[in-house]
């Protein structure tokens, strides 16, 4: 990943994702931010995700983001936690007992680049397990798996069937001869555990 961000920087974004986690599971809207207050790598347009766990077991309790950068950080962080706790298709919203019980998560990601391959066995050999944020596509189907997720599933055959699951194809559409692929990385900021 091309960005470090010191501790002083890290710590503001987890601050602005707990504060937001707490005030739209709340009904109310995100802080307010002063943007002229903040450190200038903040306000750089990047793409990210942020992930919610429980703390108790480490199940995954939502996760949304955006490949593409859209706006400052700062505003997509916001954005993307607001979007975790309240609408992420595959969980009910987060309610706000739940809150302190949760572990926060940021992924800031890199621009994705397009992977050039021959054939899937070439594409395994390009892939980087742990390193890569990988994204399938084909014909009007995406998906993406974090860098993160590589510890689940370090087998790379088992990572590409099941992010084409995740595309609402089957385990082996990752081998189609029409398959794009690109990859990030992420600098991940999360709350101690």
């Amino acid at each position: 990943m091309d960005r470090v961000y010191t501790p002083e920087e890290e710590h503001i974004l987890l601050a602005l994702a707990r504060d937001t986690l707490r005030a739209v599971t709340r009904g109310h809207p995100p802080p307010p931010l002063d943007q002229d207050a903040l450190p200038p790598a903040l306000l750089e347009p990047r793409a990210c995700f942020v992930t919610l766990r429980r703390r108790s077991d480490g199940a995954l309790r939502g996760c949304t983001g955006t490949l593409v950068a859209r706006r400052p950080l700062v505003l997509e962080v916001v954005e993307m936690t607001q979007q975790t706790a309240l609408n992420d298709p595959r969980f009910m919203p987060v309610t706000a007992p739940e809150v302190p019980g949760l572990h926060v998560e940021i992924s800031v990601l890199s621009p994705p680049q397009p992977l050039q391959f021959d054939n899937p066995d070439d594409l395994l050999h390009k892939l980087h397990p742990g390193i890569d944020g990988v994204t399938l596509m084909l014909d009007d189907r995406r998906a993406t798996f974090l860098p993160q997720v590589w510890e689940s599933y370090p087998d790379p055959r088992l990572f590409l069937s099941l992010l084409s699951e995740k595309m609402g194809r089957s385990p082996d559409a990752w081998r189609d001869p029409q398959l794009q692929v690109e990859t990030y990385q992420a600098t991940v900021i999360e709350e101690p555990a």
